[in-house]
């Protein structure tokens, strides 16, 4: 929301996103966010209308910072306990990233990976002059941006 990404919700859930529950989990900015729901991965996969989904894992050599973020990318993540299923991420190719950890660590929460990949992303989009931090120290969109921020699922 701080981005100005979109959340796509790809089901099933593990959680419920209704109004009580969002309100019992202290979700107050829920309905500021722009959320997207898919009944099935298949669904999402197929409006993706030339967009480049990356996968994110622990269980990829590749870098996250080894690869060029652009405005209206997609950043795919699993659930919090086993991540992406395998008949997903076998089809990711160069596709399948991760955030570097040091050799002793198995994984990270799901929330700091979704934090540090979408800054990745606003960093690289600054670096490009397609997204500026304004005076007040808030993001801007440059002149040739629609969606400047790189979109998560």
């Amino acid at each position: 929301m701080a981005t100005g990404c979109s959340l796509h919700l790809i089901h099933p859930l593990g959680f419920r996103t209704d109004e009580k529950a969002c309100r019992r989990a202290g979700l107050d900015y829920w309905p500021r966010l722009n959320v997207r729901e898919h009944p099935s991965y298949e669904a999402f996969a197929g409006g993706l209308a030339g967009r480049r989904p990356w996968y994110l894992t622990t269980r990829s050599p590749r870098s996250v910072f080894d690869v060029e973020l652009l405005a209206g990318d997609f950043l795919v993540f699993g659930n919090e306990s086993s991540g992406l299923p395998e008949r997903i991420l076998s089809q990711a190719g160069e596709r399948a990233v991760s955030l570097p950890m040091v050799p002793a660590e198995r994984s990270l929460n799901l929330a700091t990976v979704v934090c540090a990949v979408v800054f990745e992303g606003v960093r690289q989009l600054i670096g490009k002059q397609i997204v500026f931090v304004q005076s007040d120290g808030r993001l801007g969109h440059g002149p040739l941006a629609k969606n400047a921020s790189p979109e998560k699922a």
